[in-house]
């Protein structure tokens, strides 16, 4: 048998119908804050980043895509503070603006429970702490790994390390280059190299034009129209003109080094599973240990603060002069729990033991307002007293004193 339909103000639909709808309503009501949010706060992030990231260009001459680049990839690590504050922020004007409307109120006297009206906001929640866990396990180890291979792509490009324009720079110890233009087509002009060698011998190679080449695997400087001007350790000057003239640079160029991945460009197996055969992995696993736990535990931080916003807001009796005194109580509750939980992993390096704590904290703070919200005084006082969980009509008649 189809279930009946019941008339009510004019809506044929189905009680369960109309609350899910007004459950899609209240998501909306939460999404859009908590996304304009999230990118004020990744604007601020990326701002900052691009400010840190410029020396990229200015120390290692690189161009403005690797930049780019560093500071593109750089924002996944930025996303474990980002989403809970921006959830928090969000929430909190979503659900005061409902509130102070009237619109929660009539939720509660339209006959939709507490967990009803606030499950839009945990589903939310739960999602940012999902994107927040892929990110930590998967994403930002990847995005890291290629910061980590710009950043040594450019300290050990040799163009970008011996050839500035304008500049007189100093490469390695003994060795000065300057070139006074750098086109994009790899054209060098009016260079000059000037190697002081340790047998006290000095050169000096003056060429119209160059370019960087590679010959038999190694990197030299090809010089044309030029002279060189080498001062032998008996005071001999020796001048020779040129046509052209290769220039070796492998003996300023480190071959051996290798890019080495950092802790926080490790995936999390690398990092509850180091290779204790390497000295490194061995005497770090400490610390290896605390950001493993702190990756998972950082996704629980959302849920927390959500719970928090909620209580602010919807954990006491309704209030017709706003909610600034909690507003501003859970703000300050909620930036104790992150400067707590974000400290966490720097305690837990020094003892493994205290890696607990890391889940402790934002559990703790998600529990207390847990609590608050639905064994807040007042909705208690309400409820014994027959009223509906918005505390504004009465169920039924006031129970007498036995």
């Amino acid at each position: 048998m189809p279930r009946p339909r019941v008339r009510r103000n004019g809506d044929l639909r189905p009680r369960g119908v109309r609350m899910r709808l007004i459950e899609r309503y209240l998501l909306r009501q939460l999404l859009g804050p908590v996304l304009l949010a999230a990118g004020a706060l990744t604007g601020v992030a990326l701002l900052s980043q691009a400010l840190n990231g410029f020396e990229i260009i200015v120390e290692q001459g690189q161009s403005a895509l690797v930049f780019g680049q560093i500071v593109l990839f750089s924002l996944p690590r930025l996303t474990v503070m980002i989403l809970p504050i921006a959830v928090f922020v969000g929430a909190l004007i979503a659900l005061n603006r409902l509130q102070t409307e009237h619109e929660i109120v009539v939720c509660f006297a339209g006959g939709m429970s507490r967990w009803r009206v606030i499950a839009p906001a945990m589903r939310l929640a739960v999602a940012a702490a999902l994107l927040i866990l892929l990110v930590n396990l998967f994403i930002q180890p990847v995005a890291a790994r290629v910061v980590r291979d710009l950043l040594f792509t450019a300290r050990t490009d040799l163009a970008a390390t011996l050839l500035r324009e304008g500049q007189f720079t100093h490469p390695a110890k003994g060795l000065t280059v300057y070139v006074q233009q750098s086109e994009a087509n790899g054209r060098l002009t009016n260079i000059i190299i000037n190697e002081r060698k340790a047998d006290g011998t000095d050169s000096t190679i003056s060429a119209a034009e160059g370019r960087m080449l590679r010959q038999d695997g190694k990197p030299v400087l090809l010089m044309r129209n030029g002279t060189n001007q080498e001062l032998n350790n008996r005071g001999v000057l020796n001048l020779l003109a040129f046509d052209e003239y290769l220039f070796d640079l492998s003996p300023y160029v480190n071959t051996t080094e290798s890019v080495f991945y950092k802790i926080s460009d490790r995936f999390l197996h690398e990092l509850v599973f180091p290779d204790l055969r390497h000295d490194w992995e061995r005497h770090n696993r400490t610390e290896m240990l605390a950001e493993a736990n702190f990756r998972v535990a950082s996704s629980l931080y959302p849920i927390a603060l959500m719970l928090i916003a909620l209580a602010a807001v919807i954990g006491g009796s309704f209030s017709r002069v706003g909610y600034g005194r909690r507003i501003a109580i859970a703000s300050g509750a909620a930036a104790v729990t992150l400067i707590l939980g974000f400290g966490a992993p720097a305690a837990a390096e020094e003892a493994a033991p205290l890696n607990l704590v890391q889940y402790l904290i934002p559990l703790g703070a998600a529990y207390a307002a847990w609590r608050l919200l639905f064994r807040s005084p007042v909705a208690s006082r309400d409820l014994g007293r027959g009223y509906d969980e918005a505390g504004l009509q009465p169920l039924g008649p006031e129970p007498r004193p036995a």
